[in-house]
């Protein structure tokens, strides 16, 4: 068997114990997993960063669209107040999925109650979103004052101004540039359309859209497993600002 590419130890945001972080080839985004829970950079760093900010995390509500990640099993078994939605049209919005135990939800126009979660989380979604700023102007109206949505996106055009991918109107969907797809848990047939390469500008566009503040963190910490390309976690804040607009970080 040949040696992973990058192998390190340390203490897993997840896990929460010691653990070894490894990864066959270069791509850690998707490769560089915790061998105890099978978590991935992103996952970690999210978890991180929810933890630094609210250490309270398990006492409240928090809403999280598309679960189906290792960081969303643990908010799902930890906090009390958890409330997981996915889109699933053929699912009448604000109905449960099957036997999931999902509520079935658009981001874009939610079924939810004004103010009635202090956290919203979302992981890999908004490349996918035809309409983010509706669906960031939802986030924030479901938020309690104060509260955060706390997601990753990959930002692939990193200082380049995002671009879009697809465009739909009247329900026909405009394709710009050739369509790429990720995998859907909860769609099994070509997955998730990616509508928009976003960049560094993102925090600009919903900014402006919402009135939201939001900060993207950039952090690399090897000793708990946080290194991968577009591993950046973004923050939005209901309320008034708290950090800057782009914080690097070596830990948080």
């Amino acid at each position: 068997m040949s040696a992973p590419f990058l192998r390190s130890e340390g203490i897993c945001p997840i896990c929460e114990r010691e653990s070894v972080f490894e990864s066959p080839d270069p791509d850690l985004r998707e490769k560089y997993k915790c061998i105890r829970c099978k978590s991935l950079p992103r996952e970690r760093a999210l978890i991180a960063v929810l933890t630094e900010m609210y250490p309270n995390w398990r006492d409240l509500q928090i809403h999280e669209c598309s679960p189906g990640s290792v960081s969303a099993d643990k908010l799902w078994r930890e906090c009390k107040g958890y409330t997981p939605s996915a889109y699933v049209p053929s699912v009448a919005r604000g109905q449960i999925i099957g036997d999931t135990g999902c509520r079935s939800e658009d981001l874009e126009r939610q079924t939810f109650a004004s103010g009635v979660f202090d956290i919203v989380v979302t992981q890999d979604v908004f490349e996918h979103l035809f309409d983010p700023c509706a669906a960031a102007r939802e986030i924030m109206r479901t938020l309690k004052p104060g509260g955060a949505h706390i997601f990753t996106t990959p930002l692939t055009r990193k200082w380049e101004t995002s671009q879009r991918r697809a465009r739909k109107k009247y329900g026909a969907i405009t394709h710009m540039l050739p369509p790429v797809f990720h995998v859907d848990p909860f769609n099994r047939g070509e997955g998730a359309l990616v509508t928009i390469d976003w960049g560094y500008d993102i925090a600009d566009i919903l900014d402006r859209a919402i009135g939201s503040n939001t900060t993207i963190f950039q952090i690399d910490d090897i000793t708990r497993g946080l290194r991968a390309q577009y591993n950046e976690v973004l923050v939005s804040r209901k309320g008034e600002a708290k950090f800057p607009r782009l914080w690097n970080l070596s830990h948080i």
